[in-house]
């Protein structure tokens, strides 16, 4: 088990950026693939982008592809996702979460066994 912790949410205009980070607990943290999802009110939770525990293979969702870079750090225990071009759509709870099989990239929320509180993005149009 991971606990993870999500930060780096805010407000900001259409066109700016954030970057998310999500910070793990425990020694294992480099075993796991990384996962970042959202879910905006009324909608379901939706995957954003993967990465596998060497960060050699990433996968994003269409919508997001081009605009945002997930990406690790295992000396760090942290994930990130840099958010650029961020649209009014993009507004969401945006969370992490860990898969313990470590080589994959998945796209489904039912393969993460472990995940953040979320952090809040606004985007302002």
């Amino acid at each position: 088990q991971v606990q993870l912790v999500e930060s780096g949410g805010g407000l900001v205009q259409a066109g700016g950026s954030l970057r998310l980070s999500c910070a793990a607990s425990g020694r294992t943290f480099s075993s796991y693939a990384m996962g970042w999802f959202r879910q905006a009110p009324g909608k379901e939770r939706e995957f954003v982008a993967a990465i596998n525990k060497s960060g050699g293979q990433i996968h994003y969702a269409d919508s997001v592809k081009g605009r945002f870079t997930i990406s690790r750090d295992n000396a760090k225990n942290t994930v990130y996702l840099q958010m650029n071009g961020l649209k009014p759509e993009d507004t969401a709870l945006y969370y992490c979460a860990a898969d313990p099989v470590g080589l994959r990239v998945s796209i489904h929320a039912g393969l993460y066994d472990d995940w953040g509180q979320g952090t809040q993005v606004t985007v302002s149009s």
